[in-house]
């Protein structure tokens, strides 16, 4: 009887355990997931409920760093029917829900414009009381190879040994393939795909040509191109004879015209010494009024010499005219030359004196 009663109440509780059981669940996802720089990624994360969750469905993305000191920093999350964008500063703007609605099961995370300090550990959270499941995703960034350096080592003549070496940066590891143009590899040819050289020995001329190098990675792949020229001895040496002519006369040429610019420079300057010179040997010209007045007074004297004094009356107004005149005349003249001038006509008479003009005289000698 009593084995009776508890075998329906047992049938109940399975029920009720299995339905709490069968709640919310988040689909399975990968672990890994690797994406080149610059590129966009999506990390998945589908979740399925049930009747049983009946609380308020919440999402959160979080991110742990691939130092794992730093504790998950949250970079998006759902909550109350409204998504609340990202408080990071290396991240505003490239992180975004991959769905306009994520309760309707989708909480897949986008990311774009890939950087590599974004690899790190992303965790998905989903909530919907009274369940909650949470997973995680690692994102591995991988930087491109940039384009590789190609170079040849050696010298490039017949029967000596030629390294051509090819080098790139990037995401590690990367693998380094050395091919030739339109043609198969030199039988000596040793290759090392990990440093990226190809060794040629006992080079000869059917070795020329043009080789590439692919740089390549998990992501992506880069080529650079090199030239190898083998030629004999007798060529290089004519070759390194006319470079050494084309420098002596490229020499040659500039020390003509620097010499040609300093003869022209000492021509200018002795030239105008020379100008300079001319111009200190040459005497002032005479005044055109100085030798004017001076032919006057010459021929005033001669005739007022040859007079009496009684008939030097009529003359005396005239004179005492022609000296002052003159003297307005002269540049730079002082009206105190000779104080002569001064003295009254009638006193002149009384005491029997002829007059007589005293040229006057610069200072530099020439007389007036």
């Amino acid at each position: 009887m009593d084995s009776g009663r508890s075998g329906p109440a047992t049938l109940i509780l399975l029920s009720l355990v299995a339905g709490w059981s069968q709640g919310l669940e988040i689909l399975s996802a990968p672990e890994n997931v690797q994406a080149g720089d610059g590129d966009s990624v999506m990390l998945p994360c589908q979740f399925r409920v049930t009747n049983a969750d009946i609380g308020p469905l919440d999402i959160e993305w979080s991110r742990t760093p691939t130092n794992l000191v730093d504790s998950p920093l949250i970079i998006i999350d759902y909550s109350g029917d409204r998504v609340y964008e990202t408080q990071l500063e290396d991240m505003k703007g490239r992180v975004h829900f991959s769905s306009s609605d994520p309760k309707t099961g989708d909480a897949s995370l986008n990311i774009t414009r890939l950087k590599s300090t974004d690899s790190g550990r992303y965790h998905c959270k989903v909530k919907k009381s009274p369940g909650s499941k949470t997973i995680s995703i690692k994102l591995s960034v991988l930087v491109r190879p940039s384009k590789p350096m190609c170079s040849v080592e050696g010298s490039q003549e017949i029967g000596k040994d030629v390294i051509l070496k090819c080098s790139s940066e990037g995401t590690p590891p990367i693998t380094y393939f050395w091919t030739r143009e339109g043609s198969s590899m030199p039988s000596t040819a040793v290759a090392d795909i990990t440093q990226g050289t190809l060794k040629v020995k006992n080079a000869t001329e059917a070795y020329s040509g043009n080789y590439k190098c692919v740089a390549r990675n998990q992501i992506d792949s880069s080529q650079c191109f090199a030239k190898l020229a083998i030629t004999s001895s007798s060529n290089n040496a004519g070759r390194t004879a006319g470079i050494v002519i084309a420098v002596l006369l490229f020499l040659l040429i500039l020390a003509i015209i620097i010499w040609c610019l300093f003869w022209r420079k000492k021509k200018k300057t002795y030239e105008k010494e020379q100008s300079y010179e001319i111009r200190e040997d040459v005497p002032a010209p005479k005044s055109r009024v100085s030798t004017a007045r001076s032919y006057t007074v010459d021929s005033q004297r001669s005739s007022l010499g040859s007079m009496s004094p009684s008939n030097i009356e009529p003359y005396k107004t005239h004179y005492d005219r022609l000296a002052t005149d003159d003297l307005e005349r002269l540049p730079n003249h002082s009206p105190n030359i000779n104080p002569s001038f001064k003295v009254a006509a009638p006193s002149l008479n009384r005491m029997g004196a002829v007059p007589v003009m005293i040229p006057a005289q610069h200072r530099d000698g020439s007389i007036v």
